[in-house]
């Protein structure tokens, strides 16, 4: 017996090593306790998500549906002898065998005779620790095989991440193919608080005399965020053209990112059009944080306060104001996302906009406002203070 014991415990231990399944682990551990060890009933509860019965020998699945683990097993923390009497519904079993992990139970084991009426010495007693060790050899390399793959599992999710990140980061213009020219200077930055992210600005060349631009912002975050962001980014580029007027491209947007989101979540959005030669600038504010406008000839500073509610809340909107202004001086506009605004500042307060309209306000380039901002808050990957995405859009007027 000593020798079938040994023997038994390296066949286990080489098909561990060989990563057998889980299955063929199972079969293993049954076929030793049921034809050698003359064990009947063996049923196994394991917790890996939540608890579940990963083995029932001789005895019926019912009996697995009838032991509810919180109620009947969580109780016992040692090896425990189960009393015959009553009306105990564990009381087909001879014995409990709790597995544990960091001390935290990780599965029970229930063992019983086959020939309870047998003579001689119960074969549960008789091997209990063999079963006992053999019992946790077991249950810890199926745990070991559930945690690798879900290691595997989180190696290819992170893999897909990285590229829904590269992937979203195309969707975002490069600073390089900006408009940059006598008329305009237009320039980004944009900061994923996770892989991927929920926020979204552009430049669009509309004709020859003007162009598009926009910033917009999903609410929540995450994988979700970012899929309904890049369709949305589709559809703007799709419907964003020199004849529509802003007022029937937000009414559009709505309707789609209304069939898109289904109700769940919405887009605030600021989107304009400034024309090269009339140097007028039309503007809607969709419910985004306000952009900060500083004319750097008379020194004021003005905000695009909310024209109409954001894209999505409702499946249509009641009153949408255009704005419009005459650029006649050279000025400068920061458009950014409340991942930027709410920062907080040395006393633990959103930064608002009385951080972003001190870094606008001089005879500096908008790019050089942008990196300084950036700079001084420290807005870089990995800082403790950023909790959100944050996108800046700036647009510097000649």
């Amino acid at each position: 017996m000593s020798k079938f014991k040994l023997n038994a415990l390296l066949d286990i231990t080489q098909a561990i090593t060989a990563n057998l399944p889980v299955d063929e682990l199972l079969k293993k551990y049954e076929k030793i306790l049921r034809e050698e060890l003359n064990i009947g009933k063996i049923l196994i509860h394991k917790f890996s998500v939540k608890w579940e019965c990963i083995l029932a020998a001789g005895c019926s699945t019912d009996m697995c549906k009838k032991i509810d683990v919180e109620r009947d097993l969580m109780k016992y923390s040692e090896i425990t002898f189960v009393s015959s009497g009553g009306d105990n519904i564990l009381k087909a079993f001879d014995i409990i065998i709790p597995v544990f992990n960091n001390n935290v139970h990780l599965a029970f084991v229930l063992i019983g005779d086959i020939d309870e009426e047998g003579e001689g010495v119960s074969p549960v007693i008789k091997h209990l620790n063999f079963i006992q060790t053999v019992s946790n050899i077991i249950i810890v390399a199926i745990e070991n095989i559930r945690l690798f793959n879900e290691s595997l599992r989180q190696v290819a999710i992170k893999k897909e991440l990285e590229l829904a990140s590269r992937m979203q980061t195309m969707l975002i213009p490069d600073n390089r193919e900006l408009p940059q020219n006598n008329k305009v200077f237009v320039t980004g930055f944009y900061l994923p608080h996770y892989d991927v992210g929920g926020d979204y600005y552009d430049c669009i060349l509309l004709n020859e005399e003007e162009i598009g631009f926009c910033i917009a912002d999903v609410s929540g975050k995450g994988i979700s965020a970012a899929l309904l962001m890049s369709n949305f980014q589709a559809n703007l580029r799709a419907l964003f053209t020199h004849e529509i007027s802003l007022v029937s491209l937000v009414e559009k947007l709505n309707e789609r990112v209304i069939y898109s989101a289904a109700g769940e979540k919405f887009i605030t959005l600021f989107v304009a059009r400034y024309n090269y030669n009339t140097k007028i600038l039309q503007y809607i504010n969709a419910a985004h944080n306000p952009p900060v406008f500083y004319n750097t000839v008379s020194g004021n500073i003005s905000l695009f306060q909310t024209s109409c509610v954001g894209m999505g809340m409702l499946d249509k909107i009641p009153v949408i104001n255009e704005g419009s202004l005459e650029i006649k001086e050279r000025s400068k506009i920061l458009c950014y996302t409340d991942g930027l605004s709410e920062l907080p500042d040395e006393n633990g307060e959103e930064i608002g906009t009385r951080v972003i309209e001190q870094n606008l306000s001089n005879q500096d380039r908008i790019d050089k406002n942008i990196k300084t901002l950036i700079e001084k808050e420290n807005i870089v990957s990995g800082s403790t203070k950023l909790f959100d995405d944050v996108s800046i859009i700036g647009i510097e007027f000649y």
